[in-house]
């Protein structure tokens, strides 16, 4: 009988290779059909057994490792330790005693000895953490980073035509939304077809805002409540307030009576830290600053003229407020910045406008466009116009104690970093966002983003630090983010920073004290120079001359110095050739030589007096015979 064989091949380079198994129905190979007619050629065996190993012979093999035998062990803590005197039962005493012996000098050391072998006990019954950090207490070396930023998200504007952006707000639920107004503040403008909308974004959908908001005159400025992420508070281009709810549609729920509101556009508004939450305040180019409660808006609940002059309030002398500033840890206090270049610091407990006025800084020569506390040194704040940045200390008030250089194009808006304290963001006229780093360097920014060609004209910090919310003149929102090294602060930037900020206080401190030695002496040399003159006013009496001399204090003697100064360098570029110098040079020497010679005839004058002398001896001496 023929063996039937079935040779399997395969190449070498797939030895070793996986087996991949699949899912697939037989294969029919090859078919042999029974012939009946071959038996006859084969004799039964019967019976017979046979059997077949296709699979290679394996040996099993058994092996236990050393088991681990766990023993459990129970112990029952009984409270005991207390001395006689002191009975268990009763609180109050067990209650004294812990106090008595807690004030023990040896206490806390005794317990963090103990404490040591406690924890070594207990840190037995743990299993391995292959995750556990050896090095936990060692600082890890800072990492070199390079600065840089990124745009993550761009939000523009739903509307035709677009509209600058006026303010950003983030939502307090983990600052996943952002609130964006839009507005043209151009006085007068008059756009067709242009809309009042404003819009509410989440971060990740850049597509399509979440909320639109539609309101009868365009938002100003927009706010979320920090205590609540479905209500805000917004200031109208007309000069009303609106509370917003966002469960209850895309229209304002309340909106203030326009008799009792602003003459101008909000430029502001800002929640107050109150216990009910319902607690705004917001100002207006007109000079005013209201307060509101959302639960009553038909009028404010206090009003606030910026006047800074003695006699009464009143509209006409107001400065306009441009921007404002509120720190939730001092409820009571508050900063105003305005379109004059003052910042004025205010308390809301003054009884008088006078009072609550505290403090006025000369901070710009142009509106002050943005004003913000440092968030960890609060007598230290931002502020930012016409072409600089400034950082002011409330103890110094006649100068900032840290400035930027003048910039090439204007500035528009500023903000602190939330998370590095000496880090602070200015946008530009020009597109671009600078990132300043006081520590690093002072005379120039030590990062500039060109984010777009338009204007830019707000900026927003999110509390993570890495986030930047920008608005541009064409009503597009940019989200950047920076790197690391600028929104992490290191374990010496607190103490360092506030080293500098003291340093630099002091010094204000000291040229101050030396401008006003100066101005002093000043003013007296020139009420002594006012009241030698002899006029007829002086000398009917002394309180006539002592009015007039701070009206002529201008007019000193330094100024005509100055003055006297100014005109000889003119005459001097405008004089002739120098040849003709030394004729002159001479001929005013002869001059005042002149009136030196007197000299000689001196003599007799000094004899003149022993005369005088000998005629008192004479009479002295008559007088003793006498």
């Amino acid at each position: 009988m023929d063996t039937i064989t079935f040779a399997y091949q395969k190449k070498r380079s797939e030895f070793g290779k996986q087996c991949m198994f699949s899912d697939k129905g037989p294969d029919l190979i090859d078919n042999y059909p029974s012939n009946p007619k071959l038996i006859r050629n084969y004799i039964l065996k019967d019976p017979i057994g046979r059997a077949t190993q296709c699979a290679p012979v394996q040996a099993e093999h058994y092996l236990n490792t050393t088991r681990a035998e766990y023993s459990n062990a129970i112990m029952n803590h009984i409270e005991g330790g207390w001395p006689k005197d002191v009975n268990t039962a009763d609180e109050e005493q067990t209650k004294r005693y812990r106090r008595k012996v807690e004030k023990d000098e040896a206490f806390h050391h005794t317990v963090m000895q103990l404490c040591r072998n406690m924890e070594n006990c207990i840190l037995q019954n743990n299993a391995i953490n292959i995750y556990q950090q050896y090095f936990s207490d060692v600082e890890p070396t800072p990492l070199v980073e390079r600065s840089s930023a990124r745009t993550v998200n761009v939000y523009q504007d739903q509307s035709t035509p677009t509209r600058p952006v006026t303010h950003i707000s983030w939502s307090p639920d983990n600052q996943t939304k952002l609130a964006v107004s839009h507005c043209n503040l151009t006085f007068q403008a008059v756009v067709p077809n242009q809309t009042n909308y404003s819009y509410i974004w989440e971060v990740e959908n850049p597509n399509l805002p979440l909320h639109t908001l539609r309101p009868e005159h365009p938002i100003v400025c927009l706010e979320y409540n920090q205590k609540d992420p479905n209500s805000l508070v917004s200031g109208m281009f007309n000069g009303q307030v609106a509370v917003w709810d966002m469960r209850k549609g895309h229209e304002p729920v309340e909106l203030s009576v326009i008799e009792n509101s602003y003459r101008d556009p909000v430029h502001n508004v800002l929640w107050i830290n109150s216990k009910s939450g319902t607690e705004f305040f917001g100002s207006s180019t007109d000079g005013q600053v209201k307060w509101w409660d959302t639960r009553k808006l038909s009028e404010p609940t206090e009003t606030l003229i910026i006047d800074l002059s003695k006699e009464e309030q009143t509209m006409a002398n107001a400065l306009g407020a441009s921007c404002l500033e509120y720190e939730p840890t001092i409820p009571t206090r508050f900063m105003v910045g305005t379109e004059q270049g003052k910042v004025i610091s205010c308390n809301r407990k003054g009884k008088t406008p006078q009072e609550k006025m505290v403090g006025k800084f000369s901070a710009h020569y142009g509106p002050v466009l943005a004003l913000q506390r440092n968030p960890a040194f609060l007598k230290n704040f931002l502020t930012v116009g016409d072409w600089t940045a400034r950082i002011w200390s409330e103890d110094c008030k006649e100068s900032s104690i840290m400035w930027t250089s003048f910039h090439k194009a204007l500035l528009t808006d500023g903000a602190w970093s939330p998370t590095r304290l000496s880090v602070f963001f200015t946008t530009r006229s020009d597109g671009i966002l600078d990132v300043w780093d006081i520590l690093q360097q002072q005379k120039q920014a030590c990062l500039g983003v060109k984010v777009c060609d338009e204007a830019l004209r707000c900026i927003r910090t999110h509390d993570a630090g890495r986030l930047v919310a920008v608005g541009n003149q064409k009503g597009t929102t940019y989200l950047v983010e920076f790197s690391e090294n600028l929104s992490m602060s290191n374990k010496n930037d607190k103490m360092l920073l506030t080293a500098m900020f003291e340093r630099e206080s002091k010094r204000e401190k000291i040229l101050e004290a030396r401008n006003r030695e100066i101005r002093l002496k000043l003013k007296a040399r020139s009420g002594v120079a006012l009241v030698e003159e002899p006029t007829q006013e002086a000398a009917e009496g002394e309180e006539e001359p002592g009015e007039e001399i701070p009206v002529d204090a201008f007019f000193d003697s330094s100024v005509k110095q100055a003055e006297a100064e100014f005109y000889l360098c003119i005459e001097a570029e405008t004089a002739p050739p120098p040849e003709e110098f030394p004729e002159e040079p001479e001929m005013i020497m002869e001059t005042d030589e002149e009136p030196v010679e007197p000299p000689p005839p001196e003599p007799p004058a000094e004899a003149a007096p022993p005369k005088k002398e000998k005629k008192g001896k004479e009479k002295g001496g008559k007088k003793k015979k006498k």
